[in-house]
């Protein structure tokens, strides 16, 4: 036998007279979760290697700096001896570990007193890219040869292609100074 369906009226009614279960709430985001604990954590361990590493060429010096990069930050359990873990370039290896107490030195004022006392060299390529140097601004040309060149393109339509030959103009211009 078949079942029939309920009119729009009796459907009304079973739905006012039913209780229906809440709608579920979605958990709240992780990060506003986890905000407190993160920053306990923070004020009570510190930032670690990722501290040291935004700001590693000013503590250890430009010539090492070029040379290695931190990788992590170990604290030692139960106040043991933290270690610092840094990543060297080849060879530069052997100079590293000759200046590690003054690395260590420069490490420990940057975070305090007695904070690393082991320093770890690992041999590899480093992570990081140098960002290059900013590019240097052309000195402009003169007024009479920008007058020449300009002259010159006169007859040129205004576009695209006249701007790549004033360009291509100056360029060689300048360096036939």
């Amino acid at each position: 036998m078949r079942r029939r369906l309920p009119t729009l009226e009796e459907a009304r009614a079973i739905l006012a007279a039913k209780r229906t279960r809440p709608q579920r709430r979605p958990p709240p985001p992780a990060g506003r979760a986890l905000n407190r604990y993160v920053k306990e954590l923070d004020g009570r361990f510190g930032q670690g290697a990722s501290a040291l590493a935004a700001r590693w060429r000013e503590i250890v010096g430009p010539e090492i700096a070029r040379r290695t990069e931190p990788v992590k930050l170990v604290r030692g359990r139960a106040g043991g001896p933290s270690s610092l873990e840094i990543r060297v370039a080849g060879p530069a290896a052997a100079i590293i570990q000759h200046q590690a107490h003054e690395v260590l030195a420069r490490v420990n004022v940057f975070l305090g007193p007695e904070a690393v006392q082991k320093l770890r060299i690992v041999q590899g390529p480093l992570q990081r890219r140098e960002p290059p140097p900013p590019a240097r601004r052309a000195a402009p040309l003169d007024a009479a040869l920008e007058a020449d060149l300009a002259r010159s393109l006169a007859g040129t339509p205004d576009g695209k292609l006249k701007d790549a030959l004033l360009k291509l103009g100056r360029g060689v211009l300048r360096r036939g100074r």
